[in-house]
């Protein structure tokens, strides 16, 4: 009996060629490799395992999709596996179904029933699909093309001695992750080398970090250590010769004052260095600092970041010490067609549109008067002036309105307080009123911050406000944050501007398409509207931006 396939009706080729004589199955094979079988192993032709060798050899498919060769295979079946396939292809039988088989004029429909009935895949179900001809590929870590242009601008600079160069971005348009992969790149060519990354502010040097181990796990080519230096944490640096080095200013510092030698080891080490927010580089302390790491070295590289490349906002003959110690050296995001960076990202969706609102809520001049506030020349308010203005009830009543109507239309605000104490007022009054309210401050302890900051990052649809004071003005990042009140006076346009960028995240960022900044202002004292003219600010201090996009 003829053997029938698992699972399906029909035959296998191997049991049908096992069936017939050699003769019949030579009619199958291919010519030339038949003559070339019989020339060098004749005895396998006559021997056993012949139809196994046929089954191996022919092409079933290609032999059912001509006539003849069709007819040559149909032959072979024996009379009840005849009938059974004519059956199948609804035919009735008669005293010859084999003869009958040849003389069907076989439909494509047809022939997929025959490729069935043989127990041979139909390649045409079976087959993966192809892959499209333009298909995408997919990346873990990429840039947008006006952050490839402003990087490859940016390394080209510092190739040119004395290899230095301010990386100059609006907040909110990527300046970390731009520049993080300058930071791999260099990584990647130079083997073994140490990169020092310097910030002030433990939110920044946790987003290095952690940016950093991103970038690198997608686009890295070896394993390295990332080396932590701040606040609690003390890495062992005697052996840091290979990897990234994340400092805060103030705790290297602290280490060159007790072991300048220890600093002057880590140059040799080093080929960059790279000073987040820095405005501050020219701080007295932190100067002599960078110079030491910077200058071991002749081919050592600087590379400064910031949305707000100067110290000060009327100063400018401190903001020309920042441009001088960067030699002038300032590589700016543009974008051809658009008079500022922020106007472009704002129209293709990297930023937010913002909303800004100035509160008007004056403090008596006696008041001023009585405490020495807003008739300093220069500078910002001091931390005693700053809580004595959080003190002013009429001023709190309309910063606690605020908060409550921002509330009603955001389901994240970030409230930055004048103080500590302020941050703590204006939160037990929130939540009294039935508001979901936490506050930050340099003396929350670190676990209590980190719980906080991630329920305020949950995306669920409750409202809820963060106050904090001092320390979410740079490195915090919430995308789904679409409203800041700015309650702390200031005349430091960079304080300012890192406040409003913790909220103007654009939804081709995972942010929002607007947002609304809402500003408390003595009309009497300085105030900002813009983050546009933040952006462009000291373009007088530092000339025409270097190394310009090509246009």
């Amino acid at each position: 009996m003829t053997e029938f396939i698992q699972g399906s009706p029909g035959v296998s080729l191997a049991r049908l060629f096992k069936e017939v004589d050699s003769a019949r199955l030579i009619e199958l094979l291919d010519p030339e490799i038949y003559s070339i079988l019989a020339s060098t192993a004749p005895d396998v032709i006559a021997g056993p395992t012949f139809p196994g060798i046929c089954a191996k050899l022919v092409d079933a498919r290609a032999i059912l999709q001509s006539k003849t060769d069709r007819q040559k295979l149909l032959r072979l079946l024996s009379s009840d596996k005849a009938s059974e396939l004519l059956i199948k292809l609804k035919e009735a039988p008669t005293n010859n179904p084999s003869t009958q088989l040849t003389t069907i004029d076989f439909s494509k429909a047809a022939v997929k029933l025959i490729i069935d009935f043989f127990g041979l895949e139909d390649e045409e179900r079976v087959a993966q699909p192809l892959e499209p001809e333009i298909q995408p590929t997919q990346i873990e870590y990429g840039l947008f093309l006006h952050q490839r242009d402003v990087a490859k601008r940016t390394m080209k600079v510092m190739d040119v001695y004395p290899h230095k160069a301010l990386l100059h971005m609006p907040t909110g348009s990527g300046k970390t992750r731009t520049s993080m992969d300058i930071v791999v790149r260099h990584l990647a060519d130079q083997e073994p080398t140490l990169i020092i990354w310097l910030a002030q502010s433990a939110e920044l040097l946790n987003q290095a970090a952690s940016e950093f181990q991103r970038a690198w796990k997608n686009i890295g080519n070896r394993q390295l250590p990332i080396y932590r230096f701040w606040g609690k944490y003390s890495a062992d640096l005697e052996f840091a010769r290979d990897g990234i080095l994340v400092a805060g200013f103030s705790k290297l510092h602290a280490l060159y004052q007790r072991d300048a030698n220890m600093i002057m080891r880590l140059g040799d080490r080093t080929s960059l260095i790279v000073v987040d927010e820095a405005h501050q580089a020219i701080a007295p302390t932190y100067k002599a600092l960078i110079e030491k790491l910077h200058s071991k070295k002749p081919e050592n590289r600087l590379l400064g970041l910031s949305a707000t490349p100067g110290r000060t906002w009327n100063d400018v003959e401190k903001d020309a010490h920042l441009s001088d110690f960067f030699d002038n050296k300032k590589v700016t995001l543009e974008i051809e067609g658009f008079p500022d960076p922020v106007s472009y990202l704002e129209k293709e969706g990297y930023l937010a549109k913002p909303v800004f609102k100035l509160i008007e809520s004056h403090i008596s001049n006696e008041f001023k008067a009585e405490h020495s506030i807003g008739n300093e020349e220069f500078g910002d308010y001091s931390d005693d002036q700053l809580e004595l203005i959080s003190a002013d009830s009429d001023r709190n009543q309309t910063i606690l309105r605020e908060a409550e109507s921002l509330l009603k239309n955001h389901l994240r605000v970030i409230l930055f307080a004048s103080s500590v104490k302020h941050a703590k007022l204006l939160v037990a009054i929130l939540i009294a009123r039935g508001f979901d309210a936490d506050f930050i401050t340099g003396e929350t302890p670190h676990s209590v911050r980190e719980r906080i900051i991630r329920k305020f990052k949950q995306n669920d649809s409750t409202p809820r406000i963060l106050c904090n004071y001092g320390v979410l003005t740079t490195g915090f990042d919430a995308p789904l944050t679409s409203a800041a009140l700015i309650a702390r006076p200031t005349r430091s346009l960079v304080l300012y501007s890192q406040m409003v960028g913790r909220v103007i995240r654009g939804p081709k960022q995972g942010g929002n398409a607007h947002a609304e900044i809402v500003t408390i202002v003595d009309p009497s004292l300085p105030g900002f509207g813009s983050v546009a003219d933040a952006f462009t600010n000291w373009d007088d201090v530092w000339g025409d931006p270097i190394n310009k996009s090509p246009s």
